[in-house]
């Protein structure tokens, strides 16, 4: 059996994502992360949508973070907020993943951005940034913006500055003690 298809799209400024999650064979999903300790933590989500063979497709609330809906192949389309350019997701079985960043916004260096294992981010169309895992139950990303970037680069730039500062004054006093000889 193939993978399912979960596609999270963050919005312009990065603040949010919408969510297109496949189902098969189902009749209720849960919203969740997993927490530091392995644990479940509930996902507040809003604007919940479900489409499918039915029009329209009702779902019943089941808790705080579940839904629960008659059994079939459905897409569930959510939103759900973003805190400190980092978005997780977890899911009960398999699944191939894609976040797609928008212009502007971008995971590859790593003293900035991260993903977890299995994932691969590659150019997108019109300047966008994607990030795919083929199949994962479990996945993580921390995006910055161009402005986090650029302070990188002056922080490490004033950091070599700072370097040759101090270490000039030594590597004359070598070059020197060097010439006069033993």
């Amino acid at each position: 059996m193939q993978a399912q298809v979960a596609t999270y799209t963050v919005i312009e400024n990065g603040s949010a994502y919408q969510a297109e999650i496949q189902l098969h064979d189902a009749q209720g999903f849960e919203f969740y992360n997993t927490g530091i300790l392995g644990e479940r933590t509930p996902l507040m989500v809003r604007d919940i949508r479900l489409s499918g063979p039915c029009n329209p497709c009702n779902y019943t609330s089941t808790g705080t973070s579940a839904i629960s809906f008659p059994l079939g192949n459905y897409t569930l389309y959510y939103q759900g907020d973003i805190s400190e350019s980092h978005i997780t997701g977890s899911f009960p079985s398999p699944y191939r993943v894609e976040v797609i960043l928008p212009p502007g916004l971008d995971v590859r260096n790593p003293l900035l951005g991260m993903i977890s294992p299995g994932g691969e981010a590659v150019n997108g169309t019109n300047g966008t940034v994607l990030v795919s895992w083929e199949e994962t139950r479990t996945f993580e990303i921390r995006f910055y913006d161009p402005q986090r970037e650029e302070l990188l680069y002056f922080f490490l730039n004033f950091w070599i500055l700072i370097a040759i500062v101090m270490l000039l004054p030594f590597a004359l006093t070598w070059r020197k003690k060097r010439r006069s000889g033993p």
